[in-house]
């Protein structure tokens, strides 16, 4: 008979889990600082964690990361996790190798949207969770009110009894504080490292069974090639042991553990065995995915695949195709993005990519335009040039009814700013739930309304409502086709020669609409320069230089004062583009484009009905 399970007391592996800038990372560097990783007096960077360049221009978790600390002679794994819903195929992967989780709440904000779909998701993979009430400094704090909130999110998320039992504490994780009691004078951050000691479970493994590890995440080394990340389930890894990696079709491909690897601090350190339960990373491989199975040769047995939600958004990227193809990026045929593109699905187990009837073109498909952007942003750092389509939604049909993803949106803003939110938010068919008046001038409202209604609303809701409304989502699942939502009301000025653009021309074409491009920036025919004032596209040119008269000198009258030229961001093209349109994406330059060049060609498909 095979023996009970047994705990291996010396490890805990903790997720922190909280909505977008309620202090996940901060936290997490406090909790360096007091177990040791820093030596007294050490320099270090603020939100270390966030070590992507991306991850801190914006101030927030993108991937899942690993580190540990001791205390008291247990080694504690910390897996930092994202809390933008986009990112959700993240903290699915970081929950499958935790044991439980700490879920910081804002002490003024309370449980928002991201709370809720964080803590659904360890709630369902029935983990235990310590609540944090962080930034109890904040003047506008109202800790006990929000610890109710707390309750009220657990109980509607049908916690079981055991779950709504949680134990909390307050904190101010910037300065490195943790409290049992709000009115307490502690002034390090002890009680939560003891809670988590005392309350996160330690992970339970099989004494008699084989080596299992499932991989969690991935990465790279150039000189150990590819790297599994994942935790131990049962028995121990040792280095050049021969294993079996069982793949998502059941076959399992033979594999010598070249390094292996373990968590301490934010580095990692090579060890020639593994505990039970340890997080760790094993190179030996190449043919290994997020969800496949590491094991003991001849006695393997696969574990349960992580499962994430499936994607509701897709885009199609193409190589770029403009005239200036391959003069600013170092990557830019078909063959590099289709590597680059599934390379990504490897690691990200939240994208999907398909390839279509043009070897060129291909479909990526995640969970929300806002990770798909982060990617595309990505790539043109690595040094790609592509060219990106308009977000679609992914449709079902079920009995012959045409269903839509929708979600629930959030809106916190300014009482005056009521009116404009709803009626644009009526437009894009969002039907509202629920209103909440905090009687201090700002009200929260709550939305159902289809994805494809959210796209590229977020700039005009922070127009709408002066830069100070919040605005979170949350998915909803599918409901039926709520009919059809009015596109842009305006047209594009597109060029129709290539040049340079030139002061006085676009000086005359401002009263059509505004302009995207300076003078002397470069342009092509079919390239979107500006934004027309009314429905329909105009082509124009912006290379049209004065004439020269006998009555006036060439320069004359050539210091035209231009309006301000907005500045061209990668989530706001995305956004503004129609059907028939595109975004040429180079580490240098964004452009919008129309996706046939020529306009006598576009022209005659649309006699056409193309």
């Amino acid at each position: 008979m095979p023996l009970a399970t047994i705990a291996n007391d010396k490890i805990r592996n903790v997720a922190i889990i909280a909505h977008v800038d309620h202090g996940k990372t901060t936290l997490v560097d406090a909790m360096f600082r007091r177990s040791g990783v820093f030596r007294e007096g050490q320099a270090v960077d603020e939100r270390l964690m966030d070590n992507m360049d991306l991850e801190r221009e914006r101030g927030i978790t993108i991937a899942a990361k690993n580190c540990s600390v001791q205390w008291r002679g247990v080694k504690i794994n910390i897996i930092d996790t994202p809390g933008h819903a986009d990112f959700g195929g993240e903290v699915e992967r970081a929950l499958s190798m935790a044991d439980g989780a700490l879920l910081l709440v804002d002490a003024s904000e309370g449980p928002l949207p991201q709370t809720r779909f964080v803590l659904e998701k360890t709630l369902a993979a029935g983990l235990p969770v310590i609540v944090v009430i962080n930034k109890i400094d904040r003047k506008d704090a109202r800790a006990a009110v929000v610890l109710d909130q707390v309750y009220d999110l657990f109980i509607d998320l049908d916690a079981d009894d055991v779950q709504l039992d949680f134990p909390f504490l307050y904190a101010i994780g910037r300065d490195g504080i943790a409290r049992l009691h709000a009115d307490d004078d502690n002034d390090n951050l002890d009680p939560l490292l003891d809670q988590i000691l005392e309350k996160i479970p330690p992970p339970t493994h099989r004494p008699d069974a084989p080596f299992q590890m499932l991989v969690s995440d991935l990465g790279y080394s150039e000189y150990l090639g590819r790297l599994a990340v994942g935790r131990v389930a049962n028995g121990r890894a040792r280095i050049k042991e021969n294993l079996v990696c069982i793949g998502a079709d059941g076959v399992a491909r033979p594999l010598k553990v070249a390094c292996l690897q373990t968590y301490q601090g934010t580095a990692l350190v090579e060890t020639a065995d593994a505990d039970p339960g340890d997080i760790v990373v094993l190179a030996g491989i190449e043919e290994v995915r997020i969800g496949d199975t590491i094991g003991t040769a001849g006695g393997h047995k696969a574990l349960p695949r992580i499962r994430v939600d499936e994607p509701t958004v897709a885009m199609r990227f193409t190589i770029n195709t403009s005239p200036f193809a391959g003069r600013e990026g170092r990557y830019s045929q078909s063959r590099h993005l289709r590597e680059r593109l599934f390379k990504e699905t490897l690691r990200n187990v939240a994208l999907q990519v398909e390839e279509t009837d043009n070897r060129e073109v291909f479909l990526v498909k995640g969970r929300g335009e806002f990770q798909l952007a982060i990617f595309i942003e990505t790539m043109r750092r690595e040094g790609f040039e592509l060219a990106v389509g308009r977000p679609e939604v992914i449709y079902k049909e079920r009995d012959g009814v045409r269903l839509e993803p929708m979600e629930r949106l959030f809106v916190d803003c300014d009482e005056g700013f009521l009116g404009a939110v709803t009626e644009k938010l009526s437009l894009r068919k969002g039907q509202m739930t629920n209103l909440i008046n905090h009687g201090s001038g700002r009200v929260r409202i709550e939305f159902t309304i289809p994805a494809r209604g959210l796209i590229g609303y977020r700039d005009e809701f922070l127009t709408d409502t002066k830069g100070t409304g919040l605005l979170n989502t949350i998915f909803a699942g599918y409901d039926t086709f709520r009919g059809d939502i009015p596109g842009r009301f305006t047209g594009s000025i597109v060029s129709d020669r290539q040049g340079a653009a030139v002061a006085y021309a676009l000086f005359n074409l401002e009263p059509r609409g505004q302009m995207f491009v300076r003078p002397g920036e470069p342009v092509y025919e079919g390239m979107i320069f500006g934004e027309h004032n009314r429905a329909v596209d105009l082509n124009a040119n912006p290379c049209k230089e004065k004439k020269l008269t006998n009555m006036r000198a060439s320069g004359h009258d050539e210091n035209v004062i231009l309006a301000p030229v907005k500045p061209m961001t990668l989530e706001w093209a995305i956004h503004f583009i129609r059907e028939d349109e595109m975004v040429e994406v180079t580490p240098k330059s964004i452009r919008l484009r129309k996706t046939i060049l020529s306009a006598g060609q576009r022209h005659r498909s649309r006699g056409n009905g193309v």
